[in-house]
């Protein structure tokens, strides 16, 4: 595609043309995983961060610099979303050292208190994906519980790849928006 096709659908995706959004995730996909891929992560954490990243890019669409390649701008989100994700892991790390370090001295029992924040957490997930329609429940049943691959729920949902990318971009915007509304 053209530079100036680029800006016609991103200019059409501002004006909320699901259409453009759709045309402009077929037309980066490849090269924002092959990215993440080139970070060595494995295939589903490159996919997960592909998705962060066009969701987190179409939310954000009217801070989008056109004096730039928009693949510029795509790869930007992207690295700072890898990073998060390798931070977020090393904490995880530097925790998990701590706690064996000092596990004579920890308790690691879980409260009462904890196990009930857990259970409402889980409550409010459950409410907040069984408000979803069932394409969009089942995608986040296959990507997120089952493990499934982008290639894998498109055999399984029998679609194209494309329409589970943007399936699974829209059920993770609806699931966010669902949780922010119940208590």
């Amino acid at each position: 595609m053209i530079q100036d096709q680029i800006q016609q659908l991103i200019l059409e995706a501002k004006q909320g043309s699901q259409l453009a959004f759709n045309q402009l995730l077929n037309e980066y996909w490849d090269q924002v995983y092959h990215f993440q891929l080139s970070r060595n992560i494995d295939p589903f954490d490159a996919e997960d961060l592909c998705i962060q990243t066009f969701a987190k890019a179409f939310d954000k669409l009217d801070r989008y610099d056109p004096n730039f390649q928009f693949n510029t701008w795509l790869i930007s989100i992207s690295k700072n979303l890898h990073i998060d994700l390798i931070r977020s892991r090393r904490r995880g790390e530097i925790f998990d050292a701590f706690i064996e370090e000092n596990s004579e001295v920890i308790d690691d029992s879980v409260t009462l208190e904890e196990r009930e924040a857990d259970e409402i957490q889980d409550r409010r997930l459950k409410a907040g994906i069984k408000k979803l329609n069932s394409k969009q429940q089942s995608v986040l049943q296959f990507r997120y519980f089952d493990e499934l691959s982008i290639a894998q729920i498109a055999i399984r949902m029998e679609q194209s790849e494309g329409n589970i990318k943007v399936l699974l971009l829209r059920a993770r915007r609806a699931l966010a928006d669902n949780l922010k509304n119940i208590s």
